[in-house]
């Protein structure tokens, strides 16, 4: 995946700044001025901006986009093997495998794990089941692997 250029060029110029502020800081020991201490703050601080922008450029992905599918919310995410998203209200019915896809490959698999190495992923409404009572339906569900790719839309 292409890093961030704006993020490289904000990273190469952050860098180059904490060199030139580096280099002040020690003609400032050197000369004894009175605002050394305060140029190792702020050198130490340019440095730290130049190295996320470039930690970020590097490690930034954009999100998936599938055809047909809505942008959803997710209201449940134990953190292993489940995740839920809520459906909106009037989502067409050709739109939920979509959904469900677009929401599976979006996952992030750092920190997750499971016995099958399996994330299942639910697309649910919240629907009346009487007075005052409501019940989930499942609309859709996916199963996305961990060690790939790979995703799985189950009707």
């Amino acid at each position: 995946m292409p890093a961030d250029p704006l993020l490289f060029t904000a990273g190469t110029w952050l860098g180059a700044a904490s060199g030139v502020l580096a280099v002040l800081t020690v003609a400032g020991f050197l000369a004894r001025w009175g605002i050394r201490f305060r140029l190792v703050g702020v050198t130490s601080f340019t440095a730290l901006l130049a190295l996320s922008c470039l930690a970020f450029a590097i490690s930034y992905s954009p999100r998936t986009a599938v055809e047909g599918a809505v942008t959803v919310p997710v209201v449940f995410d134990n953190g292993t093997d489940l995740v839920i998203a809520a459906a909106p209200e009037g989502l067409a019915p050709e739109a939920y495998g979509p959904t469900v896809e677009q929401v599976a490959r979006n996952l992030r698999g750092g920190g997750r794990s499971s016995d099958d190495g399996l994330v299942h992923v639910r697309l649910r409404r919240i629907e009346s089941a009487g007075d005052g009572l409501a019940r989930p339906v499942i609309l859709a569900e996916a199963t996305r692997s961990l060690r790939g790719d790979a995703v799985t839309v189950l009707p």
